[in-house]
C-alpha cells in the first residue's frame, strides 16, 4: 500500500503563541501524518500564502484584526480546490456560522491534542472527495438537540418571525432561529419572497393565495404552502405576492395552484 502524503497544514491566528502551540500540536499528532507548511497572522497574509503553497487544511482563527476567520472561510470555499477549514477560537458561539461556510471541525482553545487529531483525520478522510469546490447552494445551519444539521434552502418552507425568535419550517422539521428574519431572507436568496413584515415564503411551497378570516373575524389574504400551514400576506406585499404566485403557475401548470381573482 502507498504510504500517504502528510497532510498540508497552514496557521492562521494573529497571536504568534497561538501559532506556536498549534505546530506544535500538529507535529506531534503523529496520526495522521501533518506537516505545517506556513503560518499566517492575517487573512491577507493567508491568502498571499495560499497563492504560492498548496495545503489541504487551514487552522483558522475567527477573531483576527481586519477581515475576521468567517469572512476568509466563505472567500476560500469559493475558489477552485479549496483547502478545508478547521475553526480554533477561544469563543464556541460562532459554531452555528462556522457551518455555514462548510467548515470541518470547529474547536475552542486551549486545544487538546486529542481533538486536533479528531479533526485533522476528518479532514484525511475526505481528501479528494470534494468533486465542485463551488457551494451547494444557500443554506441555513440550525442547532438541533446538540447536533449541528445543515438545511438547504431546497426544504425550507418558510420562515416566520414571533417575538424573538424566528420559527424555521422546512419538509424536514421545525427549528427555533436566533438570527433576524433579515439576515435570513438574505442568506436564502432568489427563490424565496417577503409576504409580510414577519413572514419570507418559498415561491415554490405556495399552494393558493385567499381572502380569508382572521382569528380576531377580520378579512385579510393569507398564502397556503404545501404542508397546509396559512401564512397572513400584508396589504403592502400583496401584488407582488400576486405577481409572483401567477409566474410560479405559470412556469408549473401542473402543480394546479389556484389565484386570486382581480
Amino acid at each position: 500500500m502507498a504510504e500517504r502524503a502528510p497532510l498540508q497544514v497552514l496557521i492562521v491566528d494573529d497571536e504568534p503563541l497561538a501559532r506556536l502551540r498549534l505546530r506544535s500540536l500538529v507535529e506531534t499528532c503523529g496520526e495522521p501524518p501533518a506537516q505545517v507548511v506556513g503560518e499566517a497572522g492575517d487573512a491577507e497574509e493567508a491568502l498571499a500564502l495560499l497563492a504560492q503553497t498548496a495545503c489541504d487544511v487551514v487552522l483558522l482563527d475567527i477573531a483576527m484584526p481586519g477581515r475576521d476567520g468567517l469572512k476568509l472561510a466563505d472567500e476560500l470555499r469559493r475558489q477552485p480546490a479549496p483547502p478545508r477549514v478547521v475553526f480554533v477560537t477561544a469563543h464556541a458561539d460562532h459554531a452555528l456560522k462556522a457551518f455555514e461556510v462548510d467548515a470541518t471541525d470547529y474547536l475552542t482553545k486551549p486545544v487538546r491534542r486529542e481533538r486536533l487529531q479528531a479533526a485533522l483525520m476528518r479532514v484525511d478522510e475526505r481528501r479528494g472527495t470534494r468533486v465542485d469546490s463551488a457551494p451547494a447552494g444557500p443554506m441555513l445551519v440550525v442547532s438541533d438537540r446538540g447536533r449541528v444539521l445543515r438545511v438547504p434552502a431546497a426544504e425550507v418552507l418558510y420562515l416566520k418571525a414571533e417575538q424573538k425568535y424566528v420559527s424555521l419550517c422546512s419538509t424536514r422539521g421545525r427549528w427555533v432561529l436566533d438570527d433576524a428574519l433579515a439576515d435570513l431572507e438574505q442568506r436564502l436568496g432568489e427563490g424565496f419572497l417577503r409576504i409580510h413584515r414577519n413572514a419570507v415564503v418559498a415561491l415554490t411551497a405556495v399552494r393558493t393565495l385567499e381572502r380569508r378570516g382572521d382569528d380576531d373575524g377580520e378579512e385579510g389574504w393569507a398564502v397556503q404552502v404545501s404542508n397546509g400551514d396559512w401564512l397572513a400576506v400584508s396589504r403592502r406585499q400583496l401584488a407582488a405576492v400576486r405577481e409572483a404566485v401567477a409566474v410560479v403557475a405559470d412556469a408549473a401548470p401542473a402543480a394546479g395552484r389556484p389565484l386570486p381573482e382581480g
